[in-house]
């Protein structure tokens, strides 16, 4: 089964299913050795890792290139986090055949304008006309050669506050653009407007939620819900900045690394994740 169908059947199947914000190869090895069921190439961990704000400056081809890394240390299937297509639908189409032709399982677009802002950031969220933003949609619909190719709208009407009908008028249109799920954004400390969009929306298409404003909303509950995949879009990144930090802190306050030893992943640990055993034997 292809990267597309499996990211496909993620979406459809009746359980929830949980993918995980990687920013690089060995952050993907991570997810995968955890038992997640899939990846997100996200636009802000991606932009975090080269000291970038997460305000539309990545190219495509940096995007591009930064997925790729990470689709092809692991089986698991990938969605690209695209963020508003990188132009107009010409633009669009390019994009869904590079990312097709990297075997990445399909692609996030979200209906801003560009550049976009991070959805956490305070001000300028300013929403794309919804009409054109459904052209884009049919676009990368209509560019795709393999019809497992995921499309993913993501809408940011409740990020803008712009309210419930509105963001519902704007899934419904997406949907009839071919959008294969809607991916619905919410910074409110609850699931409360999520879980009225899903009981307005009655499984149209599938629903992709980003909890990590409400991350106390139980997974049960999520499915119960109606949600078929929930995007923990930051925390090994995250993590990862809280763990450096510390072991940095306590390596120059002690002026030396013995202190920290017991505390960070053995060099032995590594050489596993990465199969030096593997690269060996075929260089021999």
């Amino acid at each position: 089964m292809s990267k597309a169908a499996r990211l496909r059947e993620l979406l459809e199947r009746e359980e929830i299913a949980r993918i995980v914000g990687s920013r690089d190869a060995l952050t993907a090895l991570l997810v995968e050795e955890a038992g997640f069921d899939g990846l997100w190439a996200s636009s802000f961990e991606i932009s975090a890792s080269r000291a970038l704000p997460d305000l539309g400056l990545l190219t495509m081809s940096e995007l591009l290139e930064a997925s790729s890394h990470v689709n092809q240390a692991t089986s698991l299937p990938l969605l690209a986090d695209c963020d508003t297509g990188f132009g107009g639908n010409i633009n669009v189409v390019r994009t869904v055949r590079q990312f097709e032709a990297a075997d990445i399982g399909g692609i996030c677009l979200e209906d801003k304008v560009f550049p976009k802002r991070n959805s956490f950031l305070g001000g300028g969220q300013n929403l794309e006309d919804a009409g054109e933003f459904a052209g884009r949609i049919q676009a990368a619909v209509r560019a795709r050669t393999d019809r497992d190719f995921s499309v993913v709208a993501r809408v940011e009407a409740l990020i803008a506050g712009a309210g419930l009908d509105e963001a519902l008028r704007r899934a419904h249109l997406y949907a009839d653009a071919g959008a294969d799920a809607i991916l619905i954004h919410s910074k409110e400390s609850t699931p409360a407007e999520i879980v009225e969009f899903l009981q307005v929306w009655q499984a149209r298409t599938p629903v992709v939620v980003v909890p990590t404003t409400y991350p106390h909303w139980d997974l049960a509950e999520a499915q119960a819900a109606g949600v078929s995949m929930v995007i923990y879009a930051n925390h090994a990144l995250r993590a990862s900045v809280s763990a450096m930090r510390d072991v940095l802190g306590e390596i120059r306050l002690q002026g030396g690394t013995g202190g920290v030893e017991d505390a960070i992943a053995p060099m032995k640990e590594l050489f596993g994740l990465t199969q030096v055993n593997r690269w060996e034997e075929w260089s021999a």
